[in-house]
């Protein structure tokens, strides 16, 4: 579905390389991590993939055809909410649609179906203000699954979240992903979560971002935190990835030998 070519990424021509040569391929339904220190161009290669930024060299393709800019096809949700404090739950949710010109009646309908999917109903009249933040970020991914994407660009949307509302996500999140038949492309820097959530893990070095590694998941889906977490196969998988980024980490001087 997804296909990344021969990708680099310079922000000033003579600057460095953030990303060199990134090839990336995710089929459809497939839900796949990048996984690498800070700095190694996660968060660049998925906002290329989103269309928000251009890279120097290289392709972005879905289904085969050149994806250089936003589309309905893609979504993606933000490490911090963006959510905008004078509007509703609801209309925060149906933002995305708005903008696409969705007809009110429309929008509001398909924006209270994913609140409600997502646990939300009974807040649809609140102000982010008035909600937990794992209220806010379910609204902010029930923002962009309203407009009904196949492709789910997520950078690290968990992350400042406490650890038990962000288990809860996970699993919510898997829940959904799976019935709405949907691709994720997911930027984490928590092994963990990549392997509790993914069929496969990219891991990627810097200096610069690059692909290392990757990592087939051996856990069928629906998955299970508590039985995975105890599973062997979950600590030898988290130790063969940490080794890798702890020799990258290493050798790029982000650790000391």
């Amino acid at each position: 579905m997804l296909s990344v070519r021969s990708l680099n990424k310079q922000f000033s021509a003579e600057g460095p390389l953030v990303l060199d040569s990134m090839n990336l391929e995710v089929a459809e339904g497939e839900f796949v991590s990048l996984l690498g220190p800070s700095g190694c161009g996660k968060t660049t290669l998925l906002k290329i993939v989103a269309g928000l930024l251009q890279p120097t060299q290289g392709t972005v393709l879905l289904d085969g055809k050149e994806s250089s800019t936003p589309s309905k096809e893609k979504a993606m949700v933000f490490q911090h909410f963006n959510l905008f404090p004078w509007r509703t739950t609801i209309k925060n949710a149906s933002y995305g649609l708005e903008v696409q010109g969705v007809p009110k009646e429309e929008r509001q309908e398909r924006a209270r179906k994913y609140l409600k999917l997502l646990g939300l109903s009974g807040y649809e009249n609140h102000f982010p203000s008035q909600i937990s933040g794992g209220m806010k970020q379910r609204v902010g991914l029930a923002r962009a699954l309203a407009t009904e994407p196949r492709l789910m660009l997520m950078d690290e949307p968990f992350g400042a979240l406490d650890a038990l509302t962000r288990e809860n996500l996970q699993n919510e999140l898997l829940r959904i992903t799976e019935s709405q038949r949907l691709t994720v492309l997911f930027v984490t820097h928590s092994i963990d979560e990549a392997i509790f959530l993914s069929n496969r893990i990219v891991v990627m070095g810097r200096h610069p971002g690059r692909t290392l590694a990757e990592f087939s998941v051996p856990f069928e889906y629906p998955r299970v935190s508590t039985g995975i977490r105890a599973d062997p196969r979950f600590g030898t998988l988290r130790n063969e990835v940490w080794l890798l980024l702890e020799e990258e980490m290493k050798a790029t001087g982000a650790i000391d030998g």
